[in-house]
Order: structure tokens, then sequence, then C-alpha cells
């Protein structure tokens, strides 16, 4: 494999970070998809189809210490996802600097996800060198897009969060076989309903996504697309 993509595959593979730790991290990067549980978790904000955001996003260790910190642009639109990081930003014991300065050094420090249910892949693409990869889904996520999933919210009380009167809620999202993704979710009462904070455990591991600046315009069609100019690595 060239050596330069194979710098990508291990940058894109961060991504895995963003969503879960543990084994679905190992069991995402078995099979090559970056966006294993994306279908479910778009469905974690209901009716807010269309939506940008930064989230601040933290996996806690059993002990709650942090293991990893990062810091990333999000934005939604009817069931597409696109994921902005920038790698010097993250935090983790896991991740050495010389690794960031190597993936800096090779212009992949700023990463781009681009997950697309409706075309059945995700596209990773790195803005400094041009170029990008493609993912496909996998069946189960393929079919979630295509069957639909079904959400179940139970209130837990109410508090205040980011200075906005939010209900926490258990959420359960599930297909036709049963649950497939389970979390907390603190929602907004002044904002659509939005989750200002999301938290999944994954394991013995937690994953928090504390949601800010969230502006409820419909991001523009391009920004889930990769620009023409760019080349494909293989």
């Amino acid at each position: 494999m060239n050596i330069l993509t194979s710098k990508a595959r291990l940058a894109g593979a961060l991504l895995l970070i963003l969503m879960a730790g543990g084994a679905t991290v190992a069991q995402a990067a078995a099979t090559g998809s970056p966006t294993a549980i994306n279908t479910a978790f778009v469905k974690l904000f209901g009716s807010v189809g269309a939506f940008t955001a930064k989230v601040d996003t933290q996996v806690l260790d059993p002990s709650q210490k942090e293991t990893v910190r990062l810091l990333m642009d999000f934005a939604v639109s009817d069931g597409k996802v696109r994921i902005e990081i920038n790698l010097p930003q993250m935090q983790s014991k896991d991740l050495p600097p010389s690794k960031i300065t190597e993936l800096k050094q090779a212009g992949m420090d700023r990463i781009i996800s681009i997950f697309r249910p409706d075309k059945k892949v995700s596209y990773i693409v790195y803005p400094g060198i041009q170029s990008y990869l493609i993912m496909p889904l996998g069946k189960e996520d393929a079919d979630a897009f295509e069957k639909g999933l079904k959400l179940e919210k139970t209130a837990q009380g109410k508090a205040t969060f980011d200075g906005h009167v939010c209900v926490k809620n258990k959420v359960v999202v599930k297909d036709g076989k049963g649950k497939v993704l389970e979390a907390t979710t603190w929602n907004a009462e002044d904002l659509k309903d939005f989750p200002l904070l999301i938290e999944m455990k994954e394991q013995l591991n937690t994953v928090r996504m504390h949601f800010t600046q969230p502006r409820f315009t419909k991001p523009d069609a391009q920004q889930f697309e990769v620009p023409a100019t760019y080349g494909l690595m293989k």
C-alpha cells in the first residue's frame, strides 16, 4: 500500500473516537467504516433535520477520567453528516505529539468526514492535500437508512444546562430487530428540543458530546460533497 494512503487511513481511523470507544472502535476499524453508528446517531436529533454546531467531545474511562478530548465542527442535513476536525486540537494519551507532527507534515492534520447514507458511502477528505478516500457503508447502516429507525424517549426530569431548561431523556433507537443505540440526552425546550448534551456508554467507557452554537438554518449542500478538483486516493 502507498505510504501516503496508509497515513490517510490512520488519520481517518481517528474519527472513530468521535462516536465511541473500546469495542465499537475496534469493530468499526476492522470493517473499515468510520461511521458505523451514524444512521442511528442522527436519529437522536429528532425533528431537527438540519443544523450546524460546535461539538466538544470527551471519552471517559470507567473511573470517569478523560482519555480523549476533541473539538469539531458538526453539520447535518437530511440524514447527511459532515464532521470537521483539526488533529492538533485533539488530546489523547494514545496519540503522541510525534504522530500529530507526522500527519501535519503530510498535510493530513485537518480531516473532514462526510457521511452520505443516500450514496451508501462515507468520504474521508484531506483538504491539505486535496485528496479523499471512499469508505462503503456497512450493510446494516445502509439498511437502517433505507428502512428507517424508531426513536423512543423516556423523560427523566428537568435540568438547566448551558442556561437552557432541558428535559433529560433516556433515548433508545430501534430497528426491526431491536435496540441499535441507547443514549441519555439533555434536550433544550427553547431550542426545538435540540440535544445540547448527548452521553453514550460503550462497554465501560462513556462518550460525552457537548453541542454549542447550534444554528438551525440548512447548511449549504456543497458542504456534503467532495470538491470536484480533489483526487481519489487508492
